[in-house]
């Protein structure tokens, strides 16, 4: 685990790819560190998530999920819907609120 991630778990963050369906919560960053099984330039995929909406402070919530394997997800994110694969999700970095 990276130093950074460390700091964002201890802060209350979680990757997106771990949220479910009727999480709610806020973006808090956006750091594609790793390029594995994605198939791109691990900034291709930065810039990709930030051009769907996916920017710090954005609010999200998970929609509906894949029948098979929970993959891909779909996401509200401001008031635009996106669907992401979940491995893509573990780049986006949220702060889930409280049920």
């Amino acid at each position: 685990m990276l130093a950074d991630q460390a700091v964002a778990i201890e802060a209350g963050a979680t990757p997106l790819s771990r949220a479910r369906p009727g999480d709610r919560g806020v973006i808090i960053d956006v750091r594609a560190d790793h390029a594995n099984g994605h198939g791109i330039d691990v900034h291709e995929l930065e810039r990709r998530l930030l051009e769907s909406g996916f920017v710090e402070g954005a609010a999200f919530e998970v929609l509906h999920q894949g029948l098979f394997g929970g993959d891909p997800i779909a996401v509200r994110v401001d008031d635009m819907r996106v669907a992401l694969r979940r491995r893509d999700a573990e780049d986006v970095w949220v702060r889930l609120e409280s049920k």
